[in-house]
């Protein structure tokens, strides 16, 4: 598989008042971007920057959002790569991608996001019947982390933190989690993503104990019927008044 068909293209751009998540989570990024912001003056210490972050936690609760935020905060190239379409049959040639990636990242002082991280990091202990051609595939990952410079940023993310190597764990200096959203939380965003339209499509029932990502879709999904919806009316009343 050719590299450049494994990076995901997203130009999204992602503001940090965009994110919605815990304040202990808000304090922790904001300090990484500040040591960033001042890389050059701490090196003057040396001073290592914190630059490898996991997010971890349930599924459609910001950990991309959180990844886009960071880049675009910090003015860095991001490159989205989806771990489970890295996985190849031949373990070699797995390796082999992974270091491209970290490579064009490094040359380029990016920040990379590593999704489903758990693809790639499963505990060597487990029981695969790969179990073998993984302990190499995630010893490279070690090396290539170890070795990963501070003016570039790794950030992987996983809804099944315990299943990566503890070995890989504490490779990282910070660890978010991401919770599902209460129901005041997802009121608060609710009423973000409902003020963009007009007044009197905004009066739709709320769903809870659900993810940002899924509110984002049920909302997306309603306006586009009731849009629709209008629209068709208008055409037909047109139609009434151009036959009287």
């Amino acid at each position: 598989m050719n590299l450049y068909e494994l990076i995901i293209n997203d130009t999204e751009k992602v503001a940090l008042d965009d994110l919605h998540f815990s304040q202990e989570n808000k304090t922790a990024l904001l300090q990484t971007i500040k040591e960033h912001t001042y890389i050059e003056e701490l090196k003057k210490y040396n001073l290592k920057v914190d630059n490898k972050i996991l997010l971890h936690g349930h599924s459609g609760c910001g950990k991309t959002t959180t990844a886009k935020a960071i880049a675009a905060t910090l003015n860095k190239k991001i490159i989205i790569i989806n771990l489970s379409t890295l996985i190849n049959s031949k373990i070699g040639e797995t390796s082999k991608n992974l270091k491209a990636i970290f490579d064009r990242v490094i040359s380029e002082k990016a920040v990379l996001f590593l999704d489903e991280f758990d693809q790639i990091g499963k505990s060597r202990d487990n029981n695969d019947k790969d179990v073998a051609e993984m302990k190499r595939l995630v010893n490279t990952l070690i090396q290539l982390i170890d070795y990963f410079p501070t003016d570039s940023l790794l950030i992987c993310a996983t809804n099944y933190y315990n299943s990566i190597d503890t070995a890989l764990l504490r490779r990282f200096q910070i660890k978010l989690k991401f919770e599902m959203p209460d129901e005041k939380e997802l009121d608060h965003y609710y009423d973000q993503l409902l003020a963009n339209f007009p007044v009197h499509f905004q009066d739709i029932p709320k769903k809870y104990n659900v993810s940002y990502a899924e509110v984002k879709d049920y909302i997306n999904t309603t306006m586009k019927k009731q849009i629709i919806a209008e629209l068709e009316l208008q055409e037909k009343q047109k139609l009434s008044e151009t036959i009287l």
